[in-house]
């Protein structure tokens, strides 16, 4: 049966298991207590290095950080490029406001991280490779207000996303995004024994079922049938282990009877709720974001109503997860 609660104490097991600290009482679990570290081998007493290229400002205790004094708009040299890439795998997500970026600069600096993702299944702008969200008003209402991996149902997973707020509402309309290395170092030592070599199937239905019409919905399902990945795969740079299954597309764990599964899955997916793993963003008009695809959930938070809300998006392709 699936063991109840999270452990509070546990650390990934890319650590030797003889530094991870043992499961916590029961009790502690009430406290609310929660092991939280940005890298491998962080801690509290981790000195902070300098960013030359820019000023980088916290805004969450294990990803989420925005930073100023880089022009998104203009070519960057290779040494700021190296030095964002270094923030990313520390922060999880940056943020970069203020920035005066057109679709073509959005895509040339994608271009530094990789070839550009495309996505058949949602509305491109003027080229395919960019997605174009608009949001509320007379438009289509938003269906991003789910936890969720960008496209975890292809075999080969966007390593990342970069996202350029257009128009926001006067309200609402934030994006939330959650710690999936923090959500597996958290898991109780019996979960994470059950998910370490498990696999699980991702499946593109039952996240844009909700939204596309059906003759549509059945042309895809050719070219994107279901797949499978790791429960919990590796960074590929920073080798942490993270939990990687998703409310939006996860659709059960191989070789677990039904009833287990969605149990199972159910406990997972919940991981991403928990607050200390998350950080909140609220947007203002030309605020530039840049998450790892590889280690994050995101969610759109739909409550905005009849307002406005438009983005543009750029995926940056990955590799097979392991």
């Amino acid at each position: 049966m699936l063991e109840a609660g999270v452990s509070t104490g546990g650390v990934g097991t890319d650590q030797a298991s003889h530094d991870r600290p043992r499961a916590t009482p029961a009790i502690d679990l009430l406290e609310g207590k929660r092991y939280l570290r940005r890298l491998p081998g962080d801690g509290p007493d981790r000195c902070h290095e300098e960013w030359a290229a820019f000023t980088l400002t916290p805004v969450g205790v294990t990803l989420g950080a925005e930073i100023a004094g880089v022009d998104l708009s203009s070519p960057l040299s290779d040494e700021v490029r190296a030095e964002i890439h270094r923030a990313l795998l520390e922060w999880k997500v940056l943020f970069f406001p203020g920035q005066d970026m057109t679709s073509a600069a959005q895509q040339a600096f994608g271009q530094l991280w990789g070839e550009l993702e495309t996505n058949p299944l949602l509305e491109a702008g003027e080229d395919p490779s960019v997605v174009r969200f608009a949001k509320g008003g007379g438009g289509p209402q938003t269906y991003e207000n789910i936890w969720h991996v960008d496209t975890s149902f292809r075999r080969v997973p966007a390593m990342g996303a970069i996202l350029r707020m257009i128009t926001t509402p006067p309200f609402g309309g934030d994006t939330m995004w959650a710690d999936m290395a923090a959500a597996y170092d958290n898991l109780s030592d019996g979960v994470r024994a059950r998910i370490d070599d498990a696999v699980a199937v991702h499946d593109m239905v039952p996240g844009f079922a909700r939204f596309l019409p059906a003759d549509k919905l059945a042309r895809l399902e050719d070219t994107f049938p279901p797949v499978t990945h790791p429960v919990v795969r590796t960074h590929p740079e920073t080798h942490r282990r993270t939990l990687f299954v998703n409310a939006a597309f996860t659709t059960r764990i191989v070789g677990l009877e039904p009833i287990e599964s969605d149990a199972l899955l159910r406990h997972l997916f919940a991981q991403a709720h928990t607050p200390e793993f998350q950080v909140r963003y609220r947007w203002t008009a030309g605020t530039v974001a840049f998450w790892d695809n590889r280690s994050t959930q995101h969610y759109a938070v739909g409550d905005y109503g009849a307002h406005a809300r438009v983005a543009e998006r750029v995926a940056i392709a990955g590799d097979v997860p392991f």
